[in-house]
């Protein structure tokens, strides 16, 4: 498969982008106080994981099939217990930082996947977009149920 200049470049954008989400969520997970909140962090690094291995192959011209819809795992959203206020605010930071992470990436993809001539690339750039954006509803929903979100 032939890339064109400008989709080779946000290939490797997107590569970038999902490394740093590798990056925090690892970091982030080893700096919450909440026990849930490391799960929900190692999870997602999980999947961002994913994604990049799904970039790699796509930069080698390999697209798989995309996987079924599947709903978005709410497993570590409910209420958190936080010995102290300083804990809370700690783990509010992280999640705040994540969420607008998954904001820009989300909106990366958005933009990216017009620029691709290959149906299959855009239909799988689509499908982390989705990912991507059920990550946020994640962190949102953690953030909510632990009075987090104002």
């Amino acid at each position: 498969m032939y890339f064109t200049q400008k989709e080779n470049a946000y290939l490797k954008e997107f590569r970038e982008q999902e490394q740093l989400c590798i990056d925090k969520y690892t970091k982030y997970s080893q700096s919450a106080c909440s026990t849930q909140l490391r799960s929900l962090f190692d999870s997602l690094a999980e999947c961002e994981r994913k994604h990049l291995q799904t970039l790699e192959d796509i930069t080698r011209g390999e697209v798989a099939e995309v996987p079924a819809p599947k709903q978005a795992d709410m497993t570590y959203c409910g209420n958190a217990h936080y010995a102290d206020e300083q804990s809370r605010q700690n783990d509010a930071y992280l999640c705040r930082d994540m969420l607008g992470t998954e904001k820009h990436v989300s909106s990366g993809y958005g933009t990216g996947v017009f620029k691709f001539t290959d149906p299959g690339v855009r239909l799988m750039l689509s499908h982390i977009q989705q990912e991507e954006q059920q990550h946020g509803e994640r962190i949102y929903n953690y953030m909510k149920n632990n009075a987090m979100y104002n």
